[in-house]
């Protein structure tokens, strides 16, 4: 197919465009009967690219009920792409109907969609696991023809994504002529994400579309004016330089990686916006009605700037946004060149973005990241092995919808790419579990949720299952949250309930742009009234941590470990390299560098690993484990992306021993039975495969009564009956994913025999940033607080010394250094007693 039908022609030509190659072949395709995936840049047009066998199909022969389904990622996004549907089909008197149905969509208007379905709907994968757990699923599905889903990257292997898939897998059954379509501008594994797409979990029979035209992005780095700090993650200093790009555009999306940086930067342009200049928040903890007020203003062009975290993250199109910036590093390019493409969203355009790093160390990261866009590259995983705890959900699910027999359902499944490999033990033994909780939880009437006819049909034990089922569906576990209510007004978003629990009447925080005071906590809210004195604290949230990417660490250590790059850097930055090459060394590209130094009477231990936060807060907890095996005393650890560090009673000894491979042996097996981190994991996963309840008729647990029966429920299962397929379930989330073990691994296979061991006598300037990093871990029954002083006392030890080699500094950094001076012998132990006193304090 060349040329478009009319009116479609028409309507290309009245707006002086023509179809773009890969939107006729995605037409193709569709001709063929063919699922296909489509990789293309931001504003190729995919979303039209993917509707438009839908617009023409409908246009040609009119079909009554339920055509195709559009399923996205956030339903900020569903509503998005609705009103922009609407536009053609209204321009081009089409006729079609297009409903969206997410959780935010009133009851009435889901009763009428069941009854009298639109032609097209649009969707988020929880939603659509609902309607197909409902009774008349089968008739409403029946005629479907086609399911797309958008931003596909942002869904494959999470769990999410393993509950679209075995959605996906529901529908075929239901709908055996469906298409099956993928959209994304970002793919790293193309065949991978082809083959998650697929009707059979193979690649083969999935065209694969791709678009690799389209204007490179224009990216810069925007530096304080002032000092470039050393440490710190938020920002705030580039803030006025950041403010001044605001006035010089038309509108700007401001990106930031957590929630708690969103309000400390909203709050930091707004104090200086002298010029009145509407700016927003926005934010996944906000009202849904604060977020739709922002959308709805940005849309309609009435704001210069949003302040936002990923919740704008994917295709939202406002074509109007002159520019993006990042502040703080982007962790990863993919999701870098997801937040760019939101300026301009035309592909023939240059999108605009600027990044704002927030210390010495990040600037090297958007360096970094620069190179990686502009070879090319996009960082991520392959999508992993699907959850038996969404398995267990689905199974549920489909009893609710109607009876099955074990091995159709085991067949249909593992023609899902996550669960491909999923094995006849593993399905027996989730089924089981969601029949009678499995053996050690038999005995109680409470998880009986199945039973099985004569015919050996599955079927809900009573009409309470399936009512329990709808109202927890779904594999988004949240950490416990309170609702934010002003006193006598209303609710202003939701706070994480261990945020809550350290405030003290009179404490005032940020919160939705706002100064607070916490006046008390009632059952599931917190009470607040507006002002406060003091310095406000900012909600900090859990589940806001992006870890630095595998590729976009490799890059970052290639720049420290070549002085050629180093002259691409601003000049603080490059002396700041000159001077740890005077006082240690660089990290090398492939091995390890640690540094031990002394410190008001403890000793430290900085690995410059590169292997993302998750990965070094596991490798810390296993280091410090290991050197309290060998008598080090150690009394806590710290963990950021570029770094893990420990601090002991005693100084370190063999790096070989510490960092051996071995460590993911009995530490690792230790640590795991022991390890909070794991309960929380069993938690979230007991959650999803409906062991605990989220939501119940006129009740609602605090987070604190749900982890007491979630341990309660642990520790019997690992009692009783230690591989219950939910503990199987989670030490392999826990190996896999939650703890980046894997990357670990790497990590010690790669540098075995590369190991350089510094033994300095005081902070070096590379290490400074990491023991001003926020966020410490401590290991259990540690010794107090952590004795680090002020960044200011920090930098100048770690600078001391300088001006006996200042002329070294203008040398050119490809040269050799000068030899370092010689190590001053200088131990400073503790006390002997207090030695022991740590000693025994640690677990």
């Amino acid at each position: 197919m060349g040329t478009l039908p009319e009116p479609f022609a028409g309507w290309f030509a009245a707006r002086g465009w023509r179809p773009r190659a890969h939107q006729l072949a995605m037409l193709e395709a569709a001709e063929a009967g063919q699922s296909a995936l489509l990789v293309a840049p931001t504003g190729g047009g995919k979303t039209l690219a993917g509707f438009l066998p839908t617009l023409i199909g409908l246009h040609r022969a009119p079909h009554s009920g339920l055509h195709t389904i559009y399923v996205s990622p956030l339903k900020a996004l569903a509503v998005d792409i609705a009103r922009n549907l609407l536009t053609p089909i209204a321009e081009m008197d089409l006729g079609i109907t297009v409903e969206t149905r997410t959780g935010d969509t009133p009851a009435n208007r889901r009763a009428r969609q069941r009854a009298a379905p639109p032609q097209i709907l649009l969707t988020t994968p929880e939603s659509l696991a609902l309607l197909l757990s409902l009774p008349d699923a089968g008739e409403m599905f029946a005629g479907l023809r086609c399911v797309v889903v958008d931003e596909v990257h942002a869904l494959a292997g999470t769990k999410r994504g393993d509950q679209l898939a075995l959605g996906l897998a529901r529908l075929s059954a239901l709908a055996p002529g469906m298409r099956r379509v993928g959209l994304s501008a970002t793919v790293a594994h193309p065949e991978a994400m082809a083959a998650w797409i697929s009707p059979d979990a193979s690649a083969a029979p999935v065209r694969l579309v791709r678009e690799t035209g389209g204007a490179a992005p224009a990216l810069d780095v925007i530096l304080p004016a002032g000092r470039l700090p050393w440490g710190g993650h938020m920002g705030l200093a580039s803030m006025p330089e950041v403010y001044e790009k605001l006035k010089g555009a038309g509108v700007t999306i401001v990106f930031v990686n957590t929630r708690a940086q969103a309000e400390l930067c909203f709050q930091a342009l707004w104090r200086l916006n002298d010029d009145n200049l509407p700016i927003a928040l926005h934010h996944g903890s906000l009202t849904i009605d604060q977020r739709r007020k922002v959308e709805a203003a940005m849309a309609a062009g009435r704001l210069r700037a949003v302040v936002a975290t990923a919740s704008l993250d994917l295709g939202i199109d406002w074509g109007a946004v002159d520019q993006v910036i990042q502040v703080a590093a982007p962790k990863g390019v993919a999701r870098l060149l997801q937040r760019v493409g939101r300026a301009n969203h035309r592909m023939d355009e240059a999108s605009s973005a600027f990044l704002v790093p927030a210390n010495r160390f990040e600037v090297v990261e958007c360096r970094a990241a620069i190179q990686a866009v502009a070879a090319g590259e996009v960082d991520g995983d392959p999508p992993r092995p699907g959850g038996l705890d969404v398995l267990a959900q689905h199974i549920l699910a489909t009893a609710c919808h109607a009876p099955f027999h074990p091995d159709d359902l085991y067949a249909e499944v593992t023609r899902a790419a996550p669960y491909a490999a999923l094995t006849r033990r593993d399905f027996d033994d989730t089924l089981s579990f969601v029949e009678n909780g499995g053996y050690a939880l038999s005995a109680y009437e409470r998880f009986r949720k199945l039973f099985r006819d004569s015919e050996g049909l599955v079927h809900p034990r009573n009409g309470h299952v399936v009512r329990q089922l709808r109202m927890n569906l779904g594999t988004i576990v949240d950490t416990p949250l309170l609702k934010v209510r002003l006193r006598g007004g209303p609710v202003l978003g939701e706070v994480e309930e261990w945020f809550a629990s350290t405030l003290e009447p009179g404490d005032n925080f940020m919160f939705a742009g706002r100064l607070l005071r916490y006046e008390r906590m009632e059952p599931m809210s917190v009470i607040v009234s507006p002002g406060g004195d003091g310095e406000p604290r900012v909600p900090a949230y859990g589940g806001s941590k992006m870890p630095l990417s595998t590729s976009l660490a490799r890059r970052v250590r290639a720049i420290l470990a070549d002085p050629r790059q180093w002259r691409a850097l601003p000049e603080p930055v490059q002396e700041w390299l000159r001077l740890q090459r005077h006082a240690s060394e660089l990290p090398s590209r492939d091995g390890l560098l640690v540094e031990t130094f002394p410190r008001d009477g403890r000793w430290f231990l900085v690995a410059y690993c590169f292997e993302g936060r998750l990965a070094h807060q596991t490798l810390g907890m296993l280091l410090t484990r290991r050197m309290e095996h060998r008598g080090l005393g150690p009394m806590g650890f710290l963990a950021t992306d570029y770094v893990v560090a420990t601090w002991s009673a005693f100084p370190p000894g063999d790096m070989g021993d510490l960092f051996a491979e071995d460590l993911l042996g009995e530490e690792l097996e230790e640590w795991m039975a022991d390890s909070s981190m794991l309960r929380r994991s069993f938690r979230n996963i007991a959650t999803i495969a409906g062991l605990l309840e989220k939501n119940h008729p006129g009740q609602e647990k605090s987070g604190r009564q749900m982890s007491m029966s979630s341990d309660l429920i642990y520790d019997v299962l690992r009692r009783h009956q230690p591989d219950h397929i939910l503990l199987r379930a989670t030490r392999a989330e826990a190996a896999a994913g939650l703890t980046d073990v894997g990357r670990i691994g790497t990590l010690l296979a790669r540098i075995r025999g590369r190991i350089t061991h510094r033994a300095l006598d005081r902070v070096s300037p590379l290490a400074v940033p990491a023991l001003i990093e926020e966020g410490r871990e401590w290991v259990a029954g540690g010794a107090g607080d952590a004795l680090l002083a002020e960044a200011e006392a920090l930098v100048e030890e770690a600078t001391e010394g300088a001006e006996h080699f200042t002329g070294m500094l203008g040398l050119d950094p490809t040269q050799p250094p000068p030899e370092p001076r010689p190590r001053q012998e200088r131990r400073r132990r503790p006390p002997r007693y207090a030695s022991r006193r740590l000693r025994q304090g640690v677990s």
